[in-house]
């Protein structure tokens, strides 16, 4: 059984991280915090300890790191004794962070693919891009090494696989659908890191469809979902990190994926872009400054853990499934449905945080019982759903379905 986390970045999704790792630390052992602003782990600290979720003897350290410097990262593995790695920090800092585990041999979990901080919207598959490339080295270190462990990508990629192997012989589609019907009360926020959530958006939008890769523009294709709780909401065909490894691992021609978007964002994102205020390259002001545009845009808008204490509303994301069963058409969609104002009362986050945070922890148990510690890299369609969905569910992130034998909860025992 590996034991000792090391958690590295201290963002709304480090802050979940930390907190489920506090309440299941009998199985994962010392927890220890790293950011390249020590004070933000700090801060991560004192929340576990104000709201008592750690639940067995154990530390509970926050740490200074640069995670580019792969030798820092390394010397910081070895110190705690982490068998596990947690990587929530931007996603910038995968290869370093992976490099160090390989070196190291400790288990690598991420909850996004690797992102190159000059390059916007590469062509598919991302993955093939940076991880993929490193599953040789994995397998001769034998480190397990679990890409995309959040919830887009990650459970949805459960999901998948769940339909696959339970509910259909054939699957002819899988529509990816994430809704946030929340509120914040602020006039313009992102519910994320700003300059993650707008690289997104700023350039092709990519889908997987009959069997090859279509780009279309942001906020082009657009569709009305009317899904359970959240009911009718309006969301738009998006390039997104699962399609890259669902095309791949599934024998599937049309996957897709779907975020919703109110007309404020759309408005305020298409402003930003077409004034140039959404690059990731440097320009230099009138009075001789070098600044990115991108980066101030950041600096001047609210800091998404701070929207928390405010939020109310619920998420709902899931997989519409289409395909064959006996012979017959079949469709299904297995989704979850979070309540932002739940998870601030459990962990001072909201729910986009909380969706996740809680499944990289998962991730970590189950690597810790050997249940998923596989020793080499993996995307999460390629491990058994159901334990994964299963221990979610005692986590906070229950899995309902909808089909034609109605809308009911999900066991996996």
């Amino acid at each position: 059984m590996k034991r000792n986390v090391l958690i590295i970045g201290a963002g709304g999704v480090a802050r979940v991280v930390a907190h489920k790792c506090a309440q299941n630390n009998a199985v994962l052992g010392d927890i220890h915090i790293a950011s390249r602003t020590v004070a933000k782990a700090r801060d991560i600290v004192a929340s576990v300890r104000e709201r008592s979720s750690l639940r067995a003897p154990g530390a509970l350290e926050p740490h200074a790191l640069d995670a580019l410097d792969i030798a820092a990262t390394s010397a910081l593995i070895r110190k705690v004794g982490a068998g596990i790695v947690i990587n929530v920090g931007a996603s910038f800092v995968n290869m370093s962070v992976l490099s160090a585990c390989i070196a190291t041999g400790a288990a690598y979990i991420d909850t996004a693919i690797h992102e190159d901080p000059l390059k916007i919207c590469e062509t598919p598959p991302w993955y093939g891009n940076y991880e993929w490339r490193r599953s040789a080295e994995c397998e001769q270190a034998s480190v397990t090494a679990v890409l995309g462990a959040g919830f887009d990508p990650g459970v949805v990629n459960a999901y998948a696989a769940l339909a696959r192997d339970e509910y259909f012989d054939r699957i002819d589609s899988i529509d990816i659908i994430d809704i946030n019907a929340g509120t914040h009360g602020r006039w313009f926020a992102t519910n994320f890191d700003p300059e993650i959530n707008f690289r997104e958006f700023t350039g092709r939008v990519w889908s997987w469809q009959g069997r090859q890769w279509v780009q279309n523009a942001m906020f082009e294709v657009g569709r009305v979902w009317d899904l359970p709780v959240v009911g009718k909401s309006q969301a738009y065909l998006t390039g997104h990190d699962e399609i890259h490894s669902l095309s791949k691992h599934l024998d599937v021609p049309n996957i897709r994926f779907w975020m919703g978007f109110g007309e404020r964002y759309i408005t305020v994102f298409t402003v930003l872009k077409n004034l140039g205020l959404l690059s990731e390259q440097p320009v230099t002001t009138a009075e001789g400054q070098t600044v990115v545009p991108l980066k101030v845009v950041k600096a001047v808008l609210p800091d998404p853990s701070s929207l928390a204490p405010d939020y109310t509303g619920k998420t709902c994301i899931g997989d519409l499934v289409k395909g064959e069963k006996g012979g017959e058409a079949r469709e299904v969609f297995i989704y979850n449905v979070s309540d932002h104002a739940a998870c601030y009362r459990e962990v001072g986050s909201q729910a986009i945080s909380y969706t996740a945070g809680v499944p990289a922890v998962a991730a970590a148990m189950l690597i810790a019982d050997g249940t998923w510690d596989v020793k080499r890299m993996a995307n999460v369609e390629e491990l058994p759903p159901r334990p994964f969905l299963g221990l979610l569910g005692e986590l906070g992130l229950p899995t309902r379905i909808r089909d034609e034998a109605g809308d009911r909860a999900l066991t996996f025992d």
